[in-house]
C-alpha cells in the first residue's frame, strides 16, 4: 500500500504545483505584458478617477445620459460578481409583463418616438452586464439626450457614430454602442462648452 500512495502523492503535488501555482502565474504574466489593459479589467479611468469598466454595463437613469440595457443580475442591477440571465423563457407571464413595463417606461420617457422599442432596451443579455447597445437603441434615445443636454441632435448624432464599433473582424456580430463610453463623452462636451 505504501509503494502505491507514494506515487500518488508525488503526482498530487507535482499536479497541484504545475496546474494551482505556475500554469496562473505563467498566463497571468502573459496576460499582463501582451494585453495590460484588459488583464486589469479595460478599466476606464477619467482624471485619476475609476468610472468603470468597459467591459460591464452601468446603470444610467438621468435623462442627459444615454440608458444601458437592463440588468438581470441580483440583488442589485450590473453587480459583477453575480453575473446571470433571468433564465425567463419569452412566453413566461413574469418577463412577459417586465419587458411590458419597460417598454410603456421607455415610450413615457420618449414621447416624440412613435415606432417600435429597441428589443436590446427592454431585455437583459445573457449576462445580465451587457454594456453596449444597437445604434438603433442609442438613435432611439437622440432626442431626449440633446434635450436635456441643449445640444443638437446632430451632435449628439455624431457621438453616437464615433462611438459606434462595427463587426467583430467584419462578419461577427452587429455594430455596437458602448454606453459609458458614450456618455463620457457627452459628458467631455458639455466641459468644453461652458
Amino acid at each position: 500500500m505504501l509503494q502505491q500512495l507514494r506515487p500518488a502523492i508525488t503526482i498530487f503535488v507535482l499536479l497541484t504545483l504545475v496546474t494551482g501555482v505556475a500554469y496562473p502565474l505563467v498566463t497571468t504574466g502573459l496576460a499582463k505584458a501582451l494585453f495590460p489593459q484588459q488583464a486589469d479589467g479595460s478599466l476606464i479611468l477619467r482624471n485619476g478617477q475609476l468610472v468603470g469598466s468597459s467591459l460591464i454595463g452601468q446603470s444610467f437613469t438621468d435623462p442627459k445620459y444615454f440608458w444601458s440595457r437592463p440588468s438581470a443580475t441580483g440583488p442589485m442591477a450590473y453587480n459583477g460578481s453575480a453575473s446571470s440571465g433571468s433564465n425567463l423563457g419569452p412566453t413566461n407571464p413574469v418577463f412577459l409583463d417586465t419587458v411590458k413595463g419597460r417598454v410603456a417606461a421607455l415610450k413615457a420617457a420618449h414621447p416624440d418616438q412613435t415606432g417600435a422599442v429597441p428589443q436590446d432596451l427592454v431585455t437583459a443579455s445573457a449576462s445580465g452586464l451587457d454594456p453596449h447597445i444597437s445604434p438603433a437603441a442609442a438613435q432611439y434615445q437622440l432626442n431626449r439626450v440633446a434635450k436635456a443636454r441643449q445640444l443638437s441632435s446632430d451632435q449628439i448624432s455624431e457621438l453616437i457614430t464615433q462611438a459606434t464599433s462595427g463587426k467583430q473582424w467584419g462578419i461577427l456580430g452587429e455594430a455596437s454602442v458602448n454606453v459609458l463610453q458614450l456618455n463620457l463623452a457627452l459628458d467631455q462636451i458639455e466641459k468644453t462648452k461652458k
